[in-house]
């Protein structure tokens, strides 16, 4: 009786049954290791393509982030709190460049220059976004959190590139010539060196937290950092040739055609994953 009871209390273990006759000096055949796996024994490391999809899609799905399998706590709070503190930095200096940006579009005439004010200025918007985001520490992986940021931000990309459209198209159509100075070429170079900073600093942070409205962010700043070089560009060409006055426009014209680009691919792309994750704001 001791024996039988002892024999049921432990499992007994799942052998896999093989013919003896096949044993071959202690070896299976190379067959026999074709075998299948239990899903418990998935090699991670020759995990496919589309298994990480897979995961990534069930994730998601129950209104996380893939950060939530990356990170751990203490590591997802740090990089929450770098990415509020780039965010303050990104709103103090760009709403400098703006206003800026502004005079010297008013004082010179520059469609650059005001795409780039504007740009700056939508900089300072996303980088609200973005704080208004990771604001609430138990929300750093919400899923529904970062589509209602990629969201607003697709809409107010759509309306400044309306705008910055409107005044490059107005500046070519009355064939306005820009004025050039020193003051037009420092303001340029130390906007775009800004921004490119920043821009490289949000899309590092984005990466790892694996956050579309930091890198929509960083391509902001991005786009800010082009805008600051070619008003340098498009004043040195016009000041050694006047016939090329259209070019400061036609950059206007291009830097919002790109805004309006992706602000529209954002907003397709965003919106159904936000209704779709709607019922999950467990972190709220």
């Amino acid at each position: 009786m001791s024996d039988t009871t002892t024999q049921d209390s432990y499992p007994v273990p799942d052998l896999t049954i093989v013919d003896p006759s096949v044993v071959r000096n202690g070896q299976l055949p190379p067959e026999a290791n074709n075998l299948p796996k239990r899903p418990s024994q998935v090699d991670p490391f020759t995990m496919s393509q589309e298994q990480e999809m897979r995961i990534t899609d069930s994730v998601e799905g129950e209104g996380l982030l893939e950060s939530s399998m990356r990170l751990k706590p203490h590591e997802a709070q740090s990089y929450r709190k770098k990415a509020l503190y780039v965010s303050w930095v990104s709103i103090v200096v760009t709403l400098i460049m703006a206003v800026a940006a502004f005079t010297v579009s008013f004082m010179r005439h520059s469609a650059s220059a005001f795409g780039f004010a504007f740009d700056a200025s939508l900089d300072v918007l996303s980088s609200i976004i973005v704080l208004w985001r990771y604001s609430n520490a138990a929300a750093v992986h919400s899923a529904h959190r970062e589509y209602i940021a990629c969201v607003i931000l697709g809409v107010i990309f759509v309306l400044s590139s309306l705008c910055i459209l409107g005044k490059a198209t107005h500046d070519l159509a009355t064939k306005l010539l820009p004025e050039v100075d020193d003051f037009l070429f420092s303001v340029s170079i130390l906007s775009g060196i800004t921004c490119a900073i920043l821009a490289v600093l949000k899309f590092m942070l984005g990466r790892v937290l694996t956050s579309r409205a930091l890198i929509t962010d960083s391509f902001n700043s991005m786009v800010g950092a082009v805008m600051g070089f070619s008003i340098l560009i498009s004043a040195e060409v016009f000041r050694h040739y006047p016939e090329v006055w259209y070019l400061d426009g036609t950059i206007g014209v291009l830097i919002g055609l790109i805004i309006l680009a992706y602000g529209v691919k954002l907003l397709v792309d965003m919106v159904p994953r936000m209704r779709q994750t709607r019922n999950y704001e467990r972190f709220e």
